[in-house]
């Protein structure tokens, strides 16, 4: 008989993963790609799907499958529409949308969710609030200020468990764009991992005054001969995730501890930001994507 009681996914712009989970939320599979939205091509979700996840399927007919992320979006596989602010794990599983595939399978999404003030800007996210969830279901931090990096990272405030505010950063991608597109990456050359160029580059974003006017020092200080080329996409990624925290502590203060979600360099890299700005901060334990799934569908009575 099969351990497995849900497959889970979570399928990103430049990235999927999926689990085999157990009745009690335990991982007993896990699949970890790049065929992320980006990489499928003509919409054809439908034969991805089954090219990746056709042999759990088959090995474990009847169990429910919950999806979340880019998966949802405009230019994903269906659309969802975004649940409103204040979200918790209880509207998240009520607005699940179920999708039939071609095969007969069926897929319950979760929606992303969004922000739309009268006065001020709207927003939106898909994925990270299932991180969110994760974390939350997973630790007693029911009050909580959570940094979720990425190409656009997500600053998310919780209380008593919901969901009641978050800002966009799209650090990730102007970093790249600015490395790969403007004269910055011009004089920049591949080499080791110099911590001590991030660390200077949030120093240097820290420091009052706007980054448009500090950007220009990542190649000004090469020719200078006061930073390496081989520094450069360090120095660069310090100015710009300093840029942010500064902007996000502005907003929340630093009484307040912070835990970063993420995985690997990039969450390091952001606790070392939020430590030299004089925050207390802490990393989240992996797995809050797919802890999160296991419990929507929990509460969508999915699993028991």
């Amino acid at each position: 008989m099969s351990d497995t009681a849900l497959i889970a996914i979570d399928w990103g712009t430049t990235s999927f993963r999926a689990w085999k989970i157990s009745a009690a939320g335990e991982a007993v599979g896990e699949i970890i790609t790049s065929s992320g939205i980006l990489s499928v091509k003509d919409g054809a979700y439908d034969a991805v799907f089954e090219g990746l996840l056709g042999e759990w399927l088959d090995a474990n007919p009847g169990v429910p499958v919950i999806a979340s992320g880019m998966i949802t979006s405009r230019t994903g596989w269906v659309e969802t529409t975004y649940a409103p602010l204040p979200t918790g794990v209880h509207a998240l599983a009520g607005e699940l949308r179920a999708h039939v595939t071609s095969r007969g399978r069926v897929i319950h999404f979760v929606t992303g969710t969004a922000v739309n003030p009268a006065d001020g800007l709207p927003d939106v996210m898909r994925g990270e609030e299932t991180e969110v969830i994760g974390h939350l279901a997973a630790s007693e931090d029911k009050d909580a200020l959570i940094v979720l990096p990425g190409t656009h990272s997500k600053w998310v405030h919780a209380e008593k468990g919901v969901i009641t505010g978050f800002e966009t950063f799209m650090t990730g991608e102007l970093y790249a764009v600015l490395l790969g597109h403007s004269i910055l990456g011009r004089l920049m050359a591949d080499g080791p991992s110099r911590p001590e160029s991030f660390r200077d580059g949030v120093e240097v974003a820290r420091t009052s005054g706007s980054i448009l006017g500090k950007l220009f020092s990542a190649r000004s200080k090469v020719l200078f001969n006061r930073l390496r080329p081989d520094e450069v996409a360090e120095y660069l990624s310090g100015m710009l995730i300093g840029e942010e925290v500064r902007t996000g502590l502005t907003r929340y203060g630093v009484e307040r501890p912070i835990t970063v979600v993420g995985r690997g360099d990039l969450a390091e890299r952001y606790l070392v930001a939020l430590t030299l700005c004089g925050a207390r901060a802490r990393t989240a334990e992996p797995g809050m994507a797919r802890h999160g799934l296991y419990r929507i569908a929990q509460h969508a009575g999915l699993v028991a």
